[in-house]
């Protein structure tokens, strides 16, 4: 066959594929049978063998998985993928709607969707081609497993229509394709997967996509993070859309009028769930209107517009056999309850929580105990009874150490705290707790350096400091085990980027005490230095908007010490940033002469210069305020390329509109 002949075949078997594919996988009517399918399959990957210049990035044969990849890269989620709050009973979804009908009036609706248990993935598709898929990660910054989702049928490669945008969905296993891999696991001597939410994420973030081809995954999407042009009204018509586009969506979904109907609902599957190829734990309840959803807004962890009901956790009987005790880097001693092996919510859990002592002598623990565990929001395995009538007298008392498993020091319980804490400060486990806290996603962020990486270098003596981790010798990790030439040159690689940092993530990484993420970025914005920090006072502190008493203190008590002060310099003459990055509040005269000052404003359409998330933080520095819909209190509306319904309205209610120009004029 000629190239010519070649070409248009390929594009015919191409076709082809795709309709068949989009029937099988997602209308779930297929067209042909397996064989003339898979027969089609492979004369296409033998034409594009032959001819390798006609193979596409979007063709089905690249289902098949391509090459391994050596790692992940990472991807910062444009719009960040929040996790939902929880509603665990009826009244938990009546206090939810009374929530929301104060903020927006009583003429609201919902849209309620099965909560699939899976995988969290954002797709972005560019003029219809599907180019990265991402995890959730922390909500900020995920994986690329572009190459891993491009193996699961039912994600479009092409979209039925040239639109650009980011969606999100739920990647999981169907019960099928999970009994069949555990069997296959089983014949192998391999350890089965637990459950199928943990089998579709771990097909998932295998390095060789050849691997996630095997499994059988399936996806349902349920959201739009952001779409091109398109100005929707409400959520169920985004799902209508998504339909369109060629994208799974679960065809379970409902419009309810009130919350009784959504409290009906929830019932309803509660009962039904069991029946389905498929696991869910839950149901998502969404405020239908996407105006009255921009309204509302958000927390710092949740939208303010959607729930999730978790259905009633599992609770099951075990055996109680010894209590562990960790150290964490905060010096705080937590007891664990080694189990019998049972099952829970689809779970194999032999580790259930304790919490700390005064619980073990509330519950009246002992070892040897027969014990009801359960999941907490069916995630975390608890103690949460004990069956004392089961007793047989060779139950023994636990107590609670004196002096720190690890280091042998005093415990202590201070004032006001249930909790005992080793506070030694060279204890073991805080020094090795806290190099692993440094290094986390959220703190520096330093790919490579998981908990147990952490513990080797520790265990050889490698590192005893955060500042430590800045001296290592590529040829000392060479010599540990697991250490390949290609992993230590990616580790040092990762290491030297974290040093451009902004001062936020160093000041989370450094553990302060009651200093979260969130007042990190609040202190570093504010001092835009750490020596500015380090010089503070505990009233400069307080001065700042969101640090209290208790922080100020404990951040003056942390810089104090004659080892922080060390150490920051020795960070500083490694080349670590110490300064904020970010974009620069404004205050004072210089808020009050910007045109922001005190506005409402609306962004629009596409921007070209930046992204829409960057002129916020931008504008929201100036002093203005930014909603997500026009009213008679919106003062200006930036209008980008393919404005839609936004600046219509606000050319009906005559209020001043820019375009990008006028917006970079005042912004630099």
């Amino acid at each position: 066959m000629d190239r010519q002949e070649a070409e248009k075949r390929v594009q015919t078997l191409r076709e082809k594929l795709e309709e068949y594919g989009y029937h099988y996988y997602v209308l779930d009517q297929p067209l042909v049978t397996d064989a003339e399918y898979d027969q089609l399959m492979q004369e296409l990957i033998a034409l594009e063998g032959e001819h390798p210049e006609l193979v596409s990035e979007d063709s089905p044969s690249v289902r098949v998985g391509g090459e391994p990849l050596p790692f992940f890269e990472k991807v910062e989620h444009q719009i960040p993928m929040l996790s939902l709050g929880n509603a665990f009973n009826d009244q938990d979804l009546r206090d939810f709607d009374r929530r929301v009908r104060e903020r927006v009036g009583d003429n609201v609706t919902y849209s309620c969707e099965l909560k699939i248990d899976g995988l969290a993935v954002s797709l972005t598709y560019e003029n219809g081609k599907f180019v990265r898929g991402a995890t959730r990660g922390d909500g900020t910054i995920g994986e690329d497993i572009t190459n891993n989702l491009k193996t699961i049928p039912a994600i479009p490669l092409k979209l039925k229509q040239e639109a650009s945008l980011e969606v999100r969905g739920e990647a999981y296993m169907p019960k099928k394709s999970f009994e069949a891999l555990n069997e296959a696991k089983s014949e192998a001597g391999e350890e089965k997967f637990a459950n199928p939410r943990n089998a579709a994420a771990g097909s998932l973030r295998q390095l060789d996509p050849k691997i996630a081809a095997k499994r059988n995954l399936s996806i349902f999407i349920y959201a739009i993070g952001n779409a091109e042009g398109q100005d929707l009204a409400s959520h169920h018509e985004g799902l209508a859309y998504l339909k369109e586009l060629g994208f799974k969506v679960n065809n379970e979904s409902k419009h309810c009028a009130t919350i009784e109907e959504v409290i009906e609902y929830t019932n309803e599957w509660l009962d039904k769930r069991a029946d389905l190829p498929y696991e869910i734990d839950g149901i998502v309840i969404k405020v239908d209107s996407i105006e009255q959803q921009k309204e509302l807004g958000f927390t710092a962890k949740s939208p303010r517009w959607a729930t999730a009901f978790k259905f009633p956790a599992e609770e099951v009987v075990t055996v109680l056999r010894d209590i562990e005790l960790s150290v964490g880097r905060t010096g705080v001693v937590t007891p664990t309850a080694i189990l019998d092996p049972v099952v829970v919510a689809g779970t194999t859990v032999k580790r259930a929580s304790l919490h700390n002592e005064d619980l073990i002598r509330e519950k009246d623990v002992k070892l040897g105990d027969t014990v009801i565990v359960k999941k907490a929001g069916d995630i975390i395995p608890e103690v949460v009874n004990v069956l004392t009538d089961r007793r047989d007298g060779r139950e023994r008392d636990f107590s609670m150490p004196t002096h720190c498993p690890e280091c042998e020091s005093e415990l202590v319980r201070l004032e006001g705290e249930v909790a005992l804490r080793c506070i030694n400060p060279e204890c073991p486990a805080q020094i090795r707790e806290g190099l692993i806290h440094f290094v986390s996603r959220q703190a520096m962020n330093i790919d490579g350096l998981g908990e147990k990486v952490i513990a080797q270098l520790f265990e050889h003596k490698l590192i005893h400091t955060v500042a430590d981790l800045y001296q290592l010798d590529r040829s000392e990790l060479l010599k540990l085990e697991r250490m390949g030439e290609k992993s230590v040159d990616n580790l040092m690689k990762a290491i030297e980027a974290s040093k451009e940092n902004s001062l936020e993530k160093l000041l989370f990484g450094l553990g302060i005490r009651f200093v979260g993420s969130k007042a990190a970025k609040t202190l570093a914005m504010e001092f835009e230095s750490i020596d500015a920090i380090i010089e503070a006072d505990e009233a400069a502190l307080v001065a700042v908007n969101e640090i209290g008493e208790k922080m100020a203190a404990s951040i003056v008590r942390f810089f104090e010490t004659d080892e922080v002060k060390e150490l920051i310099k020795r960070l500083q003459s490694y080349g670590v940033n110490t300064t904020y990055k970010g974009p620069k509040p404004v205050n004072g005269t210089e808020a009050a002469e910007s045109p922001f000052a005190n506005k409402t404003v609306v962004l629009t359409g596409k921007l070209y210069e930046m992204t829409r998330d960057e002129a916020k933080e931008k504008i929201e520095t100036l002093g203005g305020k930014v909603t997500g819909s026009v009213s008679k209190k919106t003062d200006i509306v930036i209008a980008g390329e393919d404005a839609g319904s936004k600046k219509k309205k606000a050319e009906e209610l005559g209020i001043e509109i820019w375009d990008e120009a006028a917006l970079l004029k005042e912004l630099t």
